[in-house]
């Protein structure tokens, strides 16, 4: 047998990894320098089945399932159990050319090296190119994942439109999709997913290291809250007499943050938009709305400090003679990754020389839709700056390349091994 370090040192894969996201990214490439492949559009049909092509090109068994998700296969002894990895397709409008791409790019990579120096696996290796997984094209996310582990709902979706008006059963027909027989159910076959992703954030560049093995995604919960005031005279109405929603809502934002660098990491808080009404220079404001994010990788602290925070917004709005009215809109719990994936993939990048460190993810990811129903984890590799959903997100190859060499490491444990 092959030695893995061996291998995995010897391996330059920055190049290759590099060039196929640039490949991957001229479809979809708008006239903004970045990439809009949104779910069903022509650019994102043509993405896929050039993604298929080569999935064939490099000796794997390739196919859709109903709904346009794309599967590489990498045939092991046991067809009955299968390694799955893979990541989104689908982009935010006027997006860059790594998220979700780069987890499908290293996929497909790391299964040709698997299958060029060890062979047959023991079970499947497969890589998913998922369908949906952000949101930008219609009111709904998490369509590819959601229809591998049985969640999706055909009632969800069967009414909603995109920002032009067209149906999302419409787009999806268009596109040569259709939606699964609710009889299939879930995928039973899968025994764990392991989705390599760009940090979208600073933390690994600032540290200087290479690979993150995420442990957890972080709980949110989001609000919007209206502060009603009185709009009045700029100029005839005295301060003491003012009931200055916008004044208010500063006050509550100032405490709010306050409160959240006091407590510090892991948990952070942003009030992301604003706005006033009547929003005019000579009015006192007599409205305003703003929101609330707020994360952490606890569910008891994200509960016991929003429950601190409205209290004391409770108060604020007291002190002046306002009303406040919030409304939690998102209470998503967080999500831990699968102990033992996590243990093996820290193995791994050990016994490979790998330079790492274990983390918690600040974003949403499919990972959180499997975690529940399949051992799962993560593997990070450097934003530069933390840009995302940006045309100017970038990884350096030499980063992508660790990140397929840490991919390559967790899935011949996961799927060569008895």
């Amino acid at each position: 047998m092959n030695d893995m370090k061996d291998i995995i040192q010897k391996l330059d894969l920055a190049e290759e990894t590099a060039g196929r996201l640039n490949w991957l990214g001229d479809f979809g490439k708008d006239s903004e320098g970045g990439v809009s492949r949104l779910l069903y559009t022509k650019e994102w049909v043509e993405g896929q089945h050039a993604l298929k092509d080569w999935m064939e090109n490099e000796g794997l068994e390739a196919r859709f399932d109903e709904i346009g998700n794309l599967y590489g296969t990498l045939k092991g002894k046991n067809a009955n159990e299968t390694v799955l990895t893979g990541s989104h397709v689908d982009t935010v409008t006027n997006g860059g050319r790594y998220d979700g791409a780069y987890g499908i790019i290293a996929g497909i990579i790391a299964l040709k090296y698997l299958k060029k120096h060890f062979g047959q696996p023991v079970r499947n290796i497969e890589v998913v190119s998922m369908a949906e997984e952000e949101g930008s094209r219609f009111p709904y996310s998490f369509w590819g994942s959601k229809n591998i582990v049985g969640l999706a709902k055909r009632e969800d979706v069967e009414t909603i439109t995109d920002f032009d008006g067209v149906p999302f059963v419409e787009a999806m027909k268009n596109a040569g999709f259709d939606f699964k027989e609710e009889s299939k159910g879930p995928r039973k076959d899968l025994t764990a997913f392991v989705e390599v992703h760009v940090e979208q954030g600073s933390v690994l560049e600032t540290e200087k290291t290479a690979i993150g093995v995420v442990n957890n995604i972080v709980g949110q919960r989001r609000y919007t809250v209206e502060i009603t005031g009185e709009a009045n005279h700029a100029g005839t109405t005295p301060m003491g007499y003012r009931k200055d929603a916008m004044f208010a809502a500063s006050h509550m934002i100032h405490e709010i943050i306050s409160m959240a660098r006091n407590i510090g990491d892991p948990l952070v808080t942003t009030v992301g938009k604003i706005e006033a009404y009547p929003n005019i220079v000579n009015v006192v404001p007599g409205k305003t709305i703003f929101t609330i994010d707020v994360r952490h990788t606890e569910k008891e602290a994200i509960v016991s400090f929003t429950e601190q925070m409205t209290a004391r917004m409770q108060e604020i709005s007291k002190e002046h003679g306002v009303e406040m009215d919030i409304d939690l809109w998102m209470d998503e719990n967080p999500v831990p990754m699968d102990q033992k994936v996590v243990e093996l993939i820290e193995k791994q990048c050990k016994e490979n020389g790998l330079n790492y460190k274990v983390m918690h993810s600040g974003a949403g990811h499919d990972s959180q839709i499997f975690a529940p129903v399949v051992p799962t984890a993560m593997l990070f590799v450097p934003s530069l700056k933390g840009i995302s959903h940006n045309p100017a997100e970038y990884t350096e190859p030499a980063d992508l390349a660790e990140g397929v060499k840490a991919l390559i490491g967790a899935l011949y444990e996961l799927g060569y091994k008895e």
